[in-house]
């Protein structure tokens, strides 16, 4: 088992730069903004042949009783109690402060080897950096600069060191069967998207608070279900345009963006208790045009009267009709009703998404489908397809061979995209067409 090092802070004294740092990424946000880490995130590092996992924490307020900073801080006692060694980052150029000894206290009591890590001493000597810190009783404190990278080669050497002593590494276990489905969890704030990843995990692993906004970073965390491996996503919600006035959301919403990108499946969660908002359309649209599987999921459906559930379901297929490739799931994330058959409409998206569609299956459907219905003439000619093969996959990508196919108009694509659809049942993820002529060698007449 890889062990697991924690970073842990006050608010805005580096962790996340630290944090992109021994990932060698840009996973976490970063900027000169104060609490801008809520949830806890991991990632993995390596050193030479020693991987081993790092999680970053939100600045961390122990004695917070109730609000966002009392959820935040639940969150870093739980990085806390995984962690073989917990980093205490502390700021060198503000010096020790009441609230850093406040997080001692706690350190000391968790029974975790802690590590007294003093950031931000580029260009000061070590003496007059550390002295302040001695007052905390931690040791010879560290000195690092995690925005240029002083001294943190050493630093990650040493917490390895003694994270293996403390647990010795096991023997890797073997990779198991199948690929892991990268699952995006995205929607407007407030829909349920945390309380329906806690509801999978069967555990409060990311904040569920009742207030927009509350996931500001996009959050990976490893899942198994019924023998099937998933990487679920918690994302940012994307609020309008107008709406988003700190700098912080501006970032969240270029990282949730980002996750559809790289996402296999996109689960785009709607609030069944209020109205399909332009917003909703905006979110799927992006979606879409990335050519990510998708599934719908409704959430908060026990709180509906019937009437109101066929209200909800006409808005659906009016506002959303584009996304009639997708199954629709009305759910209770936080009664865990309904998450089972959403879940194998995930796998299913994901399996047509990375379908392997032959050559001659695909030019027999071509075939089928020109005798069906054939492409309407452009003057006196008339588009004559050939064959078809595959271009690409996640999202299948249909490339179909011919002569003249650049009179072929939208509504036929969309005929040819249903077709291969129905006939490879390519459910829940987007299909693209690719038309590409072949040169006549007479077009070009001599002088």
């Amino acid at each position: 088992m890889k062990p697991v090092i924690a970073l842990v802070g006050r608010p805005n004294v580096g962790k996340s730069t630290l944090f992109n740092r021994l990932t060698r990424s840009r996973d976490a946000l970063v900027a000169d903004l104060p609490g801008l880490t809520r949830d806890r995130h991991y990632g993995e590092g390596r050193v030479g042949e020693r991987p081993f996992l790092v999680i970053d924490t939100g600045g961390f307020e122990p004695v917070a009783k109730e609000g966002i900073m009392h959820e935040m801080a639940k969150q870093t006692k739980q990085a806390v109690a995984e962690a073989d060694v917990v980093i205490f980052i502390v700021d060198g150029r503000q010096g020790l402060t009441p609230h850093d000894k406040t997080i001692t206290d706690f350190l000391r009591k968790s029974g975790r080897h802690v590590m007294l890590v003093v950031n931000k001493a580029e260009g000061m000597k070590y003496t007059s950096v550390t002295a302040d810190f001695y007052e905390l009783g931690m040791g010879d404190p560290y000195v690092i600069s995690a925005a240029h990278g002083d001294g943190v080669a050493d630093l990650v050497e040493e917490s390895l060191d003694i994270a293996f002593a403390q647990r010795p590494p096991e023997e890797e276990e073997p990779e198991t069967g199948g690929k892991h489905i990268k699952l995006a969890i995205v929607g407007r704030p407030n829909v349920g998207k945390s309380t329906l990843i806690n509801t999978l995990l069967g555990e409060e692993r990311v904040i569920a608070f009742d207030m927009p906004g509350t996931t500001r970073d996009s959050i990976e965390i490893p899942f198994e279900r019924e023998g099937r491996h998933y990487t679920l996503i918690d994302t940012a919600g994307i609020r309008r345009r107008g709406k988003v006035f700190e700098a912080i959301e501006k970032f969240s919403v270029v990282k949730t963006l980002q996750s559809i990108s790289e996402a296999n499946v996109v689960l785009l969660l709607l609030d069944a208790q209020q109205d399909i908002s332009e917003q909703d359309a905006h979110i799927a649209g992006f979606i879409l045009e990335s050519g990510r599987a998708l599934v719908v999921g409704v959430n908060k459906w026990d709180g509906l009267t019937s009437d109101q559930r066929d209200a909800i379901k006409m808005d659906i297929e009016r506002k959303l009709n584009f996304l009639s490739f997708a199954k629709f799931h009305f759910v209770s994330a936080l009664q865990a009703s309904g998450i089972g058959p959403m879940m194998k409409s995930v796998n299913a998206a994901y399996g047509a998404a990375m379908a392997n569609l032959s050559t001659p299956k695909l030019t027999r459907a071509l075939i089928e489908a020109v005798e069906h219905q054939q492409p309407r003439r452009k003057g006196s000619i008339r588009p004559k397809m050939r064959y078809a093969h595959q271009g690409g996959m996640n999202p299948p990508v249909v490339v179909i061979h011919g002569n003249a196919l650049e009179s072929i108009d939208a509504n036929y694509k969309r005929f040819l995209e249903k077709h291969f659809r129905e006939t490879f049942s390519l459910v829940g993820t987007p299909l693209r067409i690719e038309l590409r002529s072949g040169k006549n060698p007479f077009s070009r007449s001599e002088k």
